[in-house]
């Protein structure tokens, strides 16, 4: 009897120990965990946060930036560096005003000449790989997901799971995305890192790697709040506590 029970429960550990083993090797789905963010922005009007960024532009990484970031949709951004090497510096770019271009000035300075700029031309442009135009979590979320999705289709995505990692005192999955290096005209990037927050189900800081491994492009959102209530007010280049 006692051999019998006792085989018994060896059976019900071992199994339970296979189904555990399983889910814990269970491939990653990053289709799943963009449309969850996807679903989740769907649901978001405005946000704010410290955007941190560093581009590698003309095969050079530029330093490291630090900007106050408010959006608002349909598509409002303002930002302010506050930090070297552009502190001071203000950006507002409100679709369909302004004719459609973006309003901005230095710090410094420099700072006392606001100019209105067309976003991709070159002066807005440079020491960017991006026009403002394209700024935003949804833009971000949509470029990875379309790669994801593309990658997936042709069985040509590798997806690893890193674990978990505190990225800006935040609990998130760190994943990524690799696809092949001669495929680099079909893909955003050879490789791509992103920390998708736990609680908030969304990209707080993403790391794209071209064919040579060389990192290109870095954007974090650093104390990310999402519907605060911003209003019209803050993308109005009359506020008082901006310097347009």
């Amino acid at each position: 009897m006692k051999v019998l029970r006792i085989t018994f429960w060896l059976s019900v550990a071992l199994i339970g120990g296979t189904a555990l083993a399983d889910a814990a090797d269970a491939p990653v789905d990053l289709d799943e965990i963009f449309r969850q963010a996807e679903q989740v922005l769907a649901g978001v009007d405005n946000y704010t946060a410290v955007f941190h960024k560093q581009e590698r532009v003309k095969g050079k990484l530029l330093p490291a930036e630090t900007v106050a970031l408010k959006f608002k949709k349909p598509f409002k951004v303002y930002m302010k560096w506050t930090a070297e090497p552009h502190k001071g510096r203000e950006t507002l770019f409100v679709e369909g005003t302004n004719e459609n271009r973006l309003k901005g000035h230095e710090g410094g300075l420099l700072g006392v000449l606001t100019v209105n700029l067309d976003p991709d031309g070159a002066r807005a442009m440079k020491g960017n790989r991006h026009a403002i135009t394209e700024s935003g979590l949804e833009k971000l979320v949509a470029k990875l997901a379309s790669n994801v999705r593309l990658g997936r289709t042709n069985g040509e995505l590798e997806v690893r799971d890193r674990g978990e990692e505190t990225v800006y005192a935040r609990k998130t999955t760190q994943l990524e995305g690799v696809f092949p290096k001669e495929r680099a005209g079909t893909y955003y990037c050879h490789r791509a890192v992103v920390n998708i927050d736990t609680e908030l189900k969304l990209p707080i800081k993403v790391q794209i790697f071209d064919a040579a491994d060389q990192l290109v492009e870095m954007y974090g959102y650093e104390d990310l709040r999402l519907n605060p209530g911003l209003t019209e007010k803050d993308f109005d280049p009359s506020n008082a506590d901006y310097g347009f």
